[in-house]
């Protein structure tokens, strides 16, 4: 492939002759009820962690949530080295935790996963998550095209980061403040787990240090984004609550990240329909830019780019309002569904 502009013609011309099939999706009756996940292939088993309560009184712990969607308590699995309570410390505790916890999940049992409480995996990281910016190019030409200063699209990945209080759950509500934002916007990503740390990691090593995957909704106040701040991108991308995460962290050896299809739907109407195969910069080259020179951590999350059919960009521009159901999915690896919860007055 010669050029970004090549890349950019030849996805476009895929997404228009229908080159990504329709997925099915059974949503729940409830916004706030956990989706099971669908079935896997005959004589596999795709482990699915989780943080999750009995109820949204109850104390969080870890647990996986099996194909049958069962979910099994991993705090009563005595894990080797691991905090029962805390998803970075599986994470931490490297390869031997993570097969202990696999073994736990296929022997074990418990409640349908509709009846309990999901959290994001992560409910409060110590770090500020990672994002990248415009890493699918149709994104980056549709912003172009709202924008009166024209630039060329950008040699390297470009970083920015979300507070740790926009980490949402999978389920929970989104809140809408009009005294903040009235221009809340979606943008559906594949989010990666980082698990065994490291600097300057090269580019044909990085992918080893992958824990896992999940789905992140990048949630923006347009707003504040674009016109307030000096133009900068973390307080519009930064809001308490706008940052659902999960439903469930699938380890790096279940899933290939290389084809995934994005999904977003406001209300059951499709607003992103994508494939990963379209990020300009792959999950390698994400993880080993940004490692130059700034240690990553066990458990750093970061957000790799969403694609084309951002609110903002529509014609006229669409934005989110109270009681809009935003789903989040990655075909295969989960759905998050919040519903836009105005804030009292």
């Amino acid at each position: 492939m010669s050029t970004r502009r090549d890349f950019l013609h030849l996805t476009a011309a895929a997404t228009a002759l229908g080159a990504l099939p329709a997925a099915a999706q059974t949503p729940a009756t409830d916004p706030g009820t956990p989706i099971p996940p669908k079935g896997d292939a005959k004589g596999s088993e795709t482990l699915r962690l989780v943080t999750f309560a009995p109820d949204k009184a109850g104390t969080p712990r870890l647990g996986a949530v099996r194909s049958d969607g069962r979910v099994v308590d991993l705090s009563k699995a005595g894990l080797p080295g691991v905090d029962a309570t805390g998803m970075v410390s599986l994470i931490a505790a490297g390869p031997k935790a993570l097969d202990a916890a696999r073994r736990a999940a296929a022997s074990g049992d418990g409640p349908q996963v509709e009846t309990v409480h999901l959290l994001a995996p992560i409910p409060a990281p110590t770090r500020n998550i990672y994002a990248v910016g415009w890493n699918y190019l149709e994104h980056f030409a549709e912003g172009q095209a709202t924008s009166l200063a024209k630039t060329e699209y950008p040699a390297h990945p470009v970083f920015f980061t979300k507070g740790v209080n926009t980490i949402n759950g999978p389920y929970d509500p989104i809140p809408y403040d009009t005294a903040v934002s009235t221009q809340i916007d979606w943008e559906a990503e594949l989010a990666v787990v980082v698990g065994k740390g490291g600097r300057n990691i090269k580019e044909a090593d990085a992918l080893d240090h992958v824990f896992g995957y999940s789905v992140m909704n990048d949630t923006t106040a347009r707003d504040m984004q674009r016109t307030l701040h000096g133009g900068q991108w973390f307080k519009g991308k930064s809001l308490d609550g706008h940052g659902p995460f999960g439903p469930w962290i699938v380890p790096a050896s279940n899933i290939d990240p290389s084809d995934l299809r994005l999904l977003l739907r406001v209300n059951g109407v499709v607003k992103q329909d994508a494939s990963t195969k379209q990020m300009y910069f792959k999950v390698a080259r994400i993880i080993s830019e940004l490692s130059r020179g700034l240690t990553l951590v066990p458990g750093d999350i970061i957000a790799t780019g969403t694609p084309p059919g951002v609110g903002f960009a529509r014609k006229p521009p669409e934005f989110l309002k109270p009681g809009d159901v935003m789903e989040t999915e990655i075909v295969g690896l989960g759905t998050l569904r919040n519903v836009i919860q105005a804030v009292p007055a």
